[in-house]
């Protein structure tokens, strides 16, 4: 199965709901990729909204 991405919190999945924001809206179409380890100390994820750590999307259509 491949990645897909949450159109809500652009968390990279590979199942069919996202674990973090519990939506069921995923797409096959995106783009650019950022992983999270310590959203507390990064100012990306506090750029990008992100409160847990893990692989995001930059941009999800």
């Amino acid at each position: 199965m491949s990645e897909q991405a949450c159109r809500d919190c652009h968390r990279i999945v590979s199942g069919q709901n996202c674990p973090v924001c519990g939506s069921s809206s995923l797409s096959k179409d995106w783009s650019g990729y950022v992983v999270i380890l310590d959203p507390e100390l990064s100012s990306i994820a506090e750029k990008l909204n992100i409160t847990t750590a893990g692989a995001y999307a930059l941009k999800v259509r």
